[in-house]
């Protein structure tokens, strides 16, 4: 078994991995505004295997949410974990409304009638009668609009349907919001080593909130396989057409991303380390809040995500190390 580390879910004090897997890709293919919003096509029996693999090697963390394929990924990982629920901690998300037969999207829907509906289909899929972190999955609503999401959740939690709630959202207003005026426990966000998040990790050390962060290898960029000759097809997320992704345009990687990586990888290689193990090792130096989730369609990516935490975070040196280079690259793309 990996030597596994340990963090906490904020304020709720529930016990996870410092590791977490994110579970949007093995969600298979879905559409969102009309353009693929899923990794491309997946094998639900290595995802299955990928899965019970990070639990052998000390991953106890499994972030899902019903958009990802429409409630296929929630299904997937309802499966892998039978039998061995106890052993895992289920965070998925709610917010976004869906045709499984069409396997689209087709709109949001945070009112409390419709968060009891899906919460029920979200424990049915993952063949379980409680959710360990139930998530608004929609990062823009109005803050103050969500006064009615948030009682609904509390009423969730006191049913035991739950056992604790948070955001997904890049807004810090919103993360202030969550932390100071609800008992809500965790923010999930974008971060990693080519995109900081200073305001948001400053709210979750303030107030005891998890930092959850999704794109921790910057939607793959951080596994040092893309050059400025790849190009992703357009049934790939990264390659069809979304306006917020940031690392990619029309499925090819941004130089000005592939040169700050240039610049740091020695360092994030250091010690032994994969480049994606020293992106996630950047991670857990950079707050004591942080729970990284990348992403995985294999075996083989789950067992290289999971050794990161034998290495463990980098070093107060190397961070600064890397900040300074980073800025150094910022002011020649001025």
């Amino acid at each position: 078994m990996t030597a596994s580390m340990t963090r906490t879910l904020g304020r709720s004090g529930i016990a996870v991995s410092a590791l977490g897997m994110g579970c949007w890709a093995i969600g298979g293919p879905f559409l969102m505004d009309g353009l693929p919003d899923g990794w491309g096509e997946i094998d639900d029996a290595e995802s299955i295997r990928a899965i019970q693999r990070a639990i052998e090697l000390g991953v106890t963390f499994f972030d899902t949410a019903d958009a990802y394929g429409t409630g296929h990924s929630e299904r997937i990982l309802g499966q892998a974990i039978k039998g061995q629920r106890d052993k895992v901690i289920v965070a998925t998300k709610f917010g976004y409304t869906y045709d499984e037969v069409q396997r689209a999207l087709t709109g949001k829907n945070t009112t409390p009638q419709y968060i009891r509906q899906a919460c029920e289909a979200s424990l049915h899929r993952l063949q379980t009668d409680y959710i360990d972190l139930y998530q608004l999955h929609v990062g823009d609503v109005p803050p103050e609009q969500t006064g009615d999401i948030w009682a609904t959740l509390d009423q969730l939690k006191q049913e035991g349907l739950i056992r604790a709630y948070g955001w997904s959202t890049g807004d810090p207003e919103g993360a202030h919001l969550l932390a100071t005026q609800t008992s809500g426990t965790t923010i999930q966000h974008q971060a990693n080593v080519l995109l900081d998040a200073p305001e948001i990790f400053t709210i979750c050390a303030q107030h005891n909130l998890a930092s959850i962060n999704n794109g921790p290898l910057a939607m793959g960029f951080l596994s040092g396989k893309f050059d400025a000759s790849s190009r992703l097809p357009t049934s790939d997320v990264r390659g069809s057409g979304h306006t917020w992704v940031t690392y990619f345009t029309d499925g090819k990687p941004r130089p000005e991303f592939l040169e700050k990586l240039a610049a740091v990888r020695e360092i994030l290689q250091s010690d032994g380390r994969t480049l994606v193990q020293g992106a996630l090792a950047w991670l857990w130096a950079r707050s004591e809040q942080t729970i990284p989730i990348p992403g995985f369609k294999s075996v083989q990516q789950v067992e290289e995500n999971a050794r990161a935490m034998q290495f463990g975070p980098l070093t107060a040196d190397q961070v600064q190390e890397i900040e300074t280079l980073l800025s150094q690259q910022n002011q020649l793309t001025l």
